[in-house]
């Protein structure tokens, strides 16, 4: 039973990062979800009806996914949650603010961000390791200077793209 517990609260929280399309006026009651969601939120089936729509919504959206997710999937959900739980309240809601920053951005520039991150990602540890440390030592008038010319090539590779003959 916790595991269901865990695995409900875990489909809400990967719902709310990865920005799960707004609830509808008409979110689903529990009857009007499919069996693999309400295996997955049986734990709240109790109080289903009385929650707000959009989370209701987030929710079943939550477990469609999960249901969808492999076994190495889910374990991989279950560590990020994990860390959720263990971090500070505080910094639950400093992410919370930098998501909304984030979701507040031009789609392009959330797209600039996600290539970053996912060039980041690819680096070494090494490599990651010794950006962070020349990004740490530059001033911040410097650290600006970089981010205007990192967005400005984002600017120019979508302008590129944009000007291709499209097929």
């Amino acid at each position: 039973m916790k595991a269901d517990w865990t695995a409900a609260l875990l489909c809400a929280w990967l719902t709310f990062a990865a920005g799960a399309a707004s609830a509808q006026q008409d979110a689903p009651d529990w009857q009007g979800l499919t069996d693999e969601q309400r295996e997955v939120l049986a734990p709240l089936a109790g109080e289903w009806d009385s929650l707000p729509a959009e989370r209701r919504e987030r929710l079943a959206e939550g477990a469609r996914r999960w249901s969808g997710m492999s076994a190495d999937e889910r374990d991989a959900a279950r560590q990020r949650f994990q860390r959720w739980r263990n971090l500070s309240d505080e910094q639950r809601a400093a992410i919370r603010e930098r998501y909304q920053q984030f979701r507040s951005l031009p789609p392009d520039e959330r797209a600039r961000i996600r290539d970053n991150f996912q060039r980041f990602r690819g680096m070494s540890p090494e490599q990651r390791q010794m950006l962070r440390d020349r990004f740490r030592r530059m001033t911040p008038e410097q650290r600006q200077r970089v981010r205007d010319r990192l967005r400005q090539r984002a600017r120019d590779r979508q302008r590129m793209r944009d000007q291709r003959p499209r097929q």
